[in-house]
């Protein structure tokens, strides 16, 4: 399209000896913070609702792609088209049911299908999947893993049998912690990952991403917070020298 020539134009006279002198220093290294500060304003403008919101971070997240690859195309290891290509390529492979004759009746079907043709592109690579839970990034937040990870492991079977068993599971997790509130901190510590992680499996098992959940609760409390910062001001109140009881009644008066 038009447009994007346009756009790899830009990025191109940025990076070029009479672009701007902090395009042209960036690396893959430097952009990587960028790479993810765009992603989770994706994902905040998702949650947002606005459309114009989400146009603009997606744009961002564009740049982020267009930089990267104008700073690979100058070291000669691949450029965007090569970017574009290859993932063309990779959705019309682990697609055969839309772009090939084979067909796949379920989505349980077009999974397990991905999982196979996963495995054949990693022997293909001159590698091995190991576990249908290889290739989950490192740096994923730890809710939004335990998210894939009880993914994968429910289309094989291994799953809270259902909504019920899961909020049982999660009892239990409470119960547990509460007991080694006074023992040893690695006992706590292994538990209240138990907890989080069951959590996790009834979010999902409720059709709610545990990640975004989170992110809600800790906006409401923000929220929360600030309201009673803002009404302590106007009471003329100082917050750290507050009783337990004012402290209780700003929070309260503050509520949704």
């Amino acid at each position: 399209m038009r447009e994007m020539e346009e756009l790899l134009e830009v990025m191109e006279r940025l990076r070029s000896p009479t672009g701007c002198p902090w395009d042209r220093a960036q690396t893959p290294q430097s952009l990587r913070a960028f790479v993810i500060e765009e992603a989770y304003e994706v994902a905040e403008a998702i949650d947002s609702g606005q459309w114009d919101a989400l146009r603009d971070e997606v744009g961002d997240l564009l740049l982020q792609v267009v930089f990267l690859s104008r700073i690979a195309e100058e070291e000669e290891r691949f450029d965007f088209a090569s970017v574009a290509r290859a993932i063309r390529d990779k959705l019309v492979r682990r697609h055969p049911h839309v772009f090939a004759r084979e067909e796949a009746e379920s989505i349980d079907a077009v999974w397990e299908k991905w999982e196979e043709i996963k495995r054949e592109e990693a022997r293909a690579k001159g590698g091995e999947r190991r576990s249908r839970l290889d290739g989950l990034p490192k740096a994923l937040p730890a809710l939004s893993k335990a998210l894939h990870i009880t993914e994968k492991a429910a289309r094989i079977g291994i799953d809270a049998a259902s909504t019920d068993d899961a909020m049982k599971d999660l009892k239990k997790g409470c119960r547990v912690v509460a007991e080694t509130l006074e023992r040893d901190s690695a006992e706590m510590e292994r538990n209240l990952g138990d907890l989080l992680f069951a959590a996790a499996v009834l979010a999902r098992k409720v059709s709610l991403d545990p990640e975004a959940c989170l992110a809600k609760a800790n906006r409401r409390f923000i929220d929360r917070f600030v309201a009673v910062e803002r009404r302590a001001d106007a009471e003329g109140l100082a917050l750290e020298t507050l009783d337990e009881r004012t402290l209780e009644r700003l929070w309260e008066s503050s509520g949704e």
